[in-house]
């Protein structure tokens, strides 16, 4: 049996895909957890890669490993840089994978699972996050997570996520996911919750999913269903990421863009959407500043 060097591992070929495959190997290394499986008849279809070998070095070094025919042979120094540029084609195709229809059911499941975290605003009620690139082109700009509730962007909680190339999501993911099932589109509804009892608050307060809950209940009450729920079956499950560093607000505006292109850019909802973006991050810029000011000595005392 020959072996497929991985990194400090190697990884032994087999018949067996779904076992020890490049890809299953992949997938579940740290820190790619964002990442779907592409399907192999989507790999092999060259038309499907088109243009990808402009991006990546030793273009078809790689692709043989990732579809593990590589000749076992090369020396091991080669190996390394093949395995570099193989992560690299893997990404920049799920970016094409992922707008496809079996792509998008797949990162379907993965927002109704939470998979990619929630958002950390109070009043979003632990809205689902999808992925977003920033830019299609690699090396630009890292992943960011796109709350379709207050249409604001994130940063990943954990540094390994942080790491990973925006390109290899796309700029047109969320748009696209929510343009084809529309239900999981959430509505801009503000439903404040029930008092938390004083027992809980005393006691560690309440958990995401019990709040997710309540507000999904209260939503539905009135009419509305929750993003990342369907309105048949609730599916409840806790942010799988690391919480290495805090949620931090991303001072970038995302564009609403299908395949690269800007929609929207002219409507009456942008105008406004922009006005309100701006209106938010002087207020964000004024909270700071104010932080900042040493705080003014206080009088002394006195007794007259």
């Amino acid at each position: 049996m020959g072996v497929i060097q991985k990194g400090a591992g190697r990884l032994p070929l087999s018949s067996d895909w779904n076992d020890h495959t490049w890809i299953a190997w992949f997938l579940s290394t740290k820190g790619n957890e964002y990442f779907c499986e592409v399907d192999e008849d989507y790999i092999l279809d060259r038309f499907n890669l088109t243009g990808l070998n402009t991006e990546v070095q030793y273009y078809m070094y790689a692709l043989d490993l990732i579809t593990d025919a590589l000749d076992e042979n090369i020396s091991d120094s080669h190996r390394d840089q093949i395995e570099t540029q193989a992560r690299i084609l893997y990404g920049l195709i799920h970016a094409r994978y992922i707008v496809t229809t079996r792509g998008l059911a797949k990162m379907l499941e993965k927002f109704k699972r939470a998979d990619f975290g929630r958002c950390p605003r109070v009043l979003c009620y632990q809205q689902p996050l999808l992925p977003l690139g920033l830019s299609d082109v690699p090396f630009q700009s890292p992943v960011r997570l796109y709350c379709p509730r207050c249409e604001d962007v994130y940063r990943p909680k954990s540094t390994r996520h942080c790491a990973i190339d925006g390109a290899f999501f796309g700029s047109s993911l969320p748009h696209m996911l929510l343009m084809v099932y529309p239900h999981m589109i959430p509505t801009k509804t503000t439903v404040i919750p029930p008092p938390v009892p004083r027992a809980q608050r005393q006691y560690g307060g309440v958990a995401a999913d019990a709040l997710h809950q309540r507000a999904l209940a209260l939503e539905r009450k009135s009419g509305h269903a929750l993003s990342g729920e369907d309105t048949d079956s609730v599916v409840v499950a806790s942010d799988q990421s690391e919480p290495a560093v805090p949620p931090n607000v991303g001072i970038e505006r995302v564009v609403p863009r299908i395949f690269g292109f800007p929609i929207h850019e002219t409507s009456r909802l942008m105008a406004w959407q922009e006005k309100k973006h701006e209106q938010q991050m002087n207020k964000i810029a004024e909270f700071h500043r104010r932080k900042l000011q040493p705080a003014l000595p206080k009088a002394p005392y006195s007794t007259m």
